[in-house]
């Protein structure tokens, strides 16, 4: 009976310390969580208290909970990796408060079943120099430690700093020449994520954005000014209470700052009139034109964005929202370079035309189709590398519309029969990909599962690596800049993974059970 109480208090501490891992919390929080467990069972089920008190949630007891749960998912992603028949890895690098590179090496693994298994592999922190050839052998560590094998390795993703994508000794040419060298093949890829904020960038207009950040600032730099802002738009009750400010790391923050912007533009001129500091090119259609395009395509630009997020995307879904957006570039440039500009799908820019008939801003449309064609250029150019792969893609998620004759010799056999089955036909249209997939009979059609299960291994983005470097700096924050690297690799484990703790494996591993005192 002593016994099973011990074990059911263990058991609490480890649920509770996996929580305060998962929600980014101090190791300390324990304490003061344990402390508010006994005042509410103090004041419900007093008769329980010794149980209660039990449950040991001091600081190191916390920390080293967190470290057998991390230990306990590495144990099961190494099970898993035992499966697996291909896998790829989405690598990111950044520097912690406390100046240390941090390397996330991400993997997605694919077994027989079609089963996609998208787990944080390692951490790697790197103290020394941060070139290719170190981050290889940070990589190379990982993987080996997790003893999966090279060959099966179908492609690496990374944000494209010069360290990852270096075409003699950056980490994704080290890492495919490896796998050449192991008999398999890996495609090079840059994070479309990444890509995509870089075409957005391509639009400057800085004569636009600088005027509009310099009048945020303005706003929001003074603490009297900007409680005097917000209470003039009460005052007058106006659409929105605020300005936001723009932050160019994040490339959202510029589409939200600038409709806002733009939606009070009106009460903005009339503030700042008040205070002395008129803004001119609030006057000027031609300016105000420009706002509005660029809050326009802004907006075309932060929907695909935020399309393109998301754990557990297969590629050929990443690359549709790309490819649709291609499309959408030629609709617009075809729109606004007619004689008589349709506009319909700028509805910023349509209102200011409306508003300033007289001053004839539909001559400025052949100009604004003239930069969208110009981004559509720089999407085609960053984007070589999924293009080179549009075949493989398309041949995986639309198998019935390839002809046979185009596909690679290994699959044209068995494209044919796929075409020929009225059966599969109604399935492929009925069920997910992965399910149409998964169903396949395995000997009869080996080569396209075979496809399948690499497409399905690919990355498209690092957006995982993004998202737990988000996850890195709240945890490694100015309080906490003693966390060591391999606690945080611990949290981060925790944080990310899609594996449950198997407590059962952990509680039966320990010799004992120890109560709190």
């Amino acid at each position: 009976r002593a016994r099973e109480s011990n074990e059911n208090a263990t058991r609490a501490s480890y649920e509770v310390a996996t929580l305060i891992a998962k929600n980014c919390k101090s190791f300390a929080e324990g304490d003061f969580i344990k402390e508010c467990v006994m005042k509410m069972v103090e004041n419900i089920c007093p008769e329980k208290k010794q149980e209660f008190a039990n449950i040991c949630l001091a600081r190191n007891t916390v920390a080293r909970r967190i470290e057998e749960i991390s230990s306990d998912i590495k144990r099961q992603l190494t099970s898993k990796g035992v499966d697996f028949d291909f896998f790829s890895i989405a690598c990111d690098e950044s520097t912690d408060l406390s100046d240390t590179a941090q390397l996330l090496i991400f993997m997605r693994g694919v077994d027989d079943e079609m089963n996609v298994t998208e787990e944080l592999l390692d951490l790697q922190s790197l103290t020394d120099q941060t070139r290719g050839k170190d981050l290889f052998v940070s990589v190379s560590s990982a993987i080996d430690d997790m003893k999966l094998p090279w060959n099966k390795v179908t492609g690496i993703i990374t944000d494209g700093a010069p360290a990852m994508v270096g075409e003699r000794s950056g980490l994704s040419t080290l890492i495919c020449n490896k796998v050449i060298e192991e008999g398999g093949k890996a495609i090079k890829l840059h994070c479309i994520i990444h890509q995509q904020v870089l075409c957005a960038k391509h639009l400057k207009y800085d004569h636009v954005m600088k005027p509009v950040l310099k009048t945020i600032n303005f706003i929001r730099s003074k603490a009297l000014c900007h409680r005097q802002f917000k209470q003039f738009l009460l005052d007058i009750q106006a659409e929105y209470e605020d300005v936001l400010y723009h932050n160019d790391v994040r490339w959202l923050s510029r589409g939200s700052a600038l409709q806002r912007f733009y939606s009070l533009r009106k009460e903005i001129g009339e503030f700042l009139e008040t205070k002395g500091q008129p803004m001119r090119e609030l006057s000027d259609p031609i300016w105000l034109a420009d706002l509005g395009f660029l809050v326009d395509i802004t907006k075309h630009l932060n929907v695909l964005n935020t399309s393109l997020q998301g754990k557990d995307a297969a590629v050929n879904q990443l690359y549709s929202h790309l490819k649709a957006f291609g499309t959408k570039l030629q609709l617009f440039i075809r729109q606004l370079s007619q004689t008589q500009p349709n506009t319909i799908h700028f509805s910023a820019l349509q209102e200011i035309m409306n508003s300033f008939p007289q001053d004839n801003i539909s001559a400025q449309t052949s100009r604004y189709a003239a930069d969208i064609a110009s981004l559509a250029g720089e999407f085609k150019r960053r984007f070589q590398d999924f293009a080179a792969i549009e075949k493989e893609i398309s041949l995986f998620s639309s198998p019935f519309s390839v002809d046979p004759e185009d596909a690679p010799d290994q699959l044209q056999l068995e494209l044919i029969e796929l075409h020929c089955d009225s059966e599969l036909r109604s399935r492929h249209q009925q069920l997910s990909l992965v399910n149409f997939y998964r169903q396949l009979d395995k000997s009869r059609f080996q080569e396209i599962r075979t496809l399948a299960k690499k497409m399905l291994s690919l990355f498209g983005s690092t957006y995982m690596c993004e998202k737990t470097f988000s996850a890195m700096n709240f945890n490694k924050n100015r309080v906490r800049t003693r966390l060591s690297d391999s606690h945080l690799r611990d949290i981060l484990r925790i944080k990310t993974t899609a594996f449950e703790p198997d407590l059962a494996y952990v509680l039966q591993s320990r010799s004992q059970f120890h109560p709190s005192h």
